[in-house]
């Protein structure tokens, strides 16, 4: 059973309007002199925005150069399960991101809406499509023993060049500004709400889904920009435009090479690890 017609041209659709879009992103920001973007909702510091490309590119290379050299199963047929969770996943997502704009991108809003539409809604659609088997083996793909060495070359190399040398991501004094049991619990609270949630969502959830209905790199585009645009909630300055494309050119490469890094591997440590550092590595930096 082959994938519907309308399948493959509206992946492809994506992933030009999607590369286009970070592309455009980028252009507009350089036009209007804007090239520095904020590496954290913490604060307003920025860095160029190549410098948080860099990683992210030698990540992506390392990637298609290391095995597997096969995608690790993908070409199972959509059904109707598929469908249905691939689009209201798509939703929530949508949903997450905006609201978290219109409701100004503070606490409680951010917990609220993660846990509500990224954790909660999820549950219930599973939940109800439980006795789809024949969607659920698609999607539950195992790794092979050899591949979860694969991904600590550009895990690293991502690490080395994003915290290391002149492209390194400015330390942070959060550490010494609070005791050790406020660290600890902060550090472990957002991990949990943060990294794992968000990777568990948008990777694991809904970029699996969409690959097997659109392909590997559309499915990937698309989740980055996802995961990308909610982030306006917490960093923007209020020009809407100039927000997007800030986070587009940063969250939306970073998600570039983390949708790569699960689609390849299929391991959730690799993108945990490096998502947990994009949240506590000017942290831990801070430490030494």
């Amino acid at each position: 059973m082959r994938n519907k017609a309308w399948q493959p041209t509206l992946g492809l659709s994506i992933l030009v309007a999607g590369l286009a879009l970070i592309a455009g992103a980028a252009l507009w920001l350089a036009l209007n002199g804007n090239t520095g973007i904020r590496y954290s909702a913490d604060h307003a510091e920025t860095v160029p925005m190549w410098h948080r490309w860099i990683p992210a590119l030698a990540g992506l290379v390392l990637i298609r150069l290391l095995p597997p050299k096969t995608t690790p199963t993908g070409a199972a047929p959509a059904r109707g399960g598929l469908h249905r969770q691939a689009l209201l996943l798509l939703v929530s997502a949508t949903l997450f991101a905006a609201g978290l704009w219109l409701w100004g991108g503070g606490e409680p809003a951010h917990t609220l809406l993660k846990l509500i539409l990224l954790l909660a809604v999820p549950a219930l659609l599973f939940w109800l499509s439980r006795r789809d088997c024949a969607d659920r083996g698609q999607i539950h793909e195992r790794p092979a023993a050899w591949r979860h060495y694969g991904p600590i070359a550009p895990v690293t190399a991502w690490l080395v060049l994003t915290y290391t040398g002149p492209l390194a991501v400015p330390s942070s004094d959060y550490a010494a500004r609070v005791d050790p049991v406020t660290l600890v619990l902060t550090i472990v609270v957002v991990f949990s709400v943060n990294s794992l949630l968000e990777e568990v969502f948008y990777r694991r959830w809904l970029q699996t889904r969409w690959e097997h209905l659109i392909g590997r790199w559309p499915a990937i585009v698309l989740t980055s920009l996802l995961w990308a645009a909610w982030h306006v909630g917490i960093q923007g300055t209020g020009h809407l435009l100039t927000d997007l494309s800030s986070v587009f050119v940063n969250q939306g490469v970073q998600g570039l090479f983390l949708g790569y890094l699960w689609s390849r591997y299929r391991l959730m440590w690799p993108i945990l690890v490096v998502h947990g550092a994009m949240n506590a590595g000017p942290v831990l930096l801070g430490m030494l």
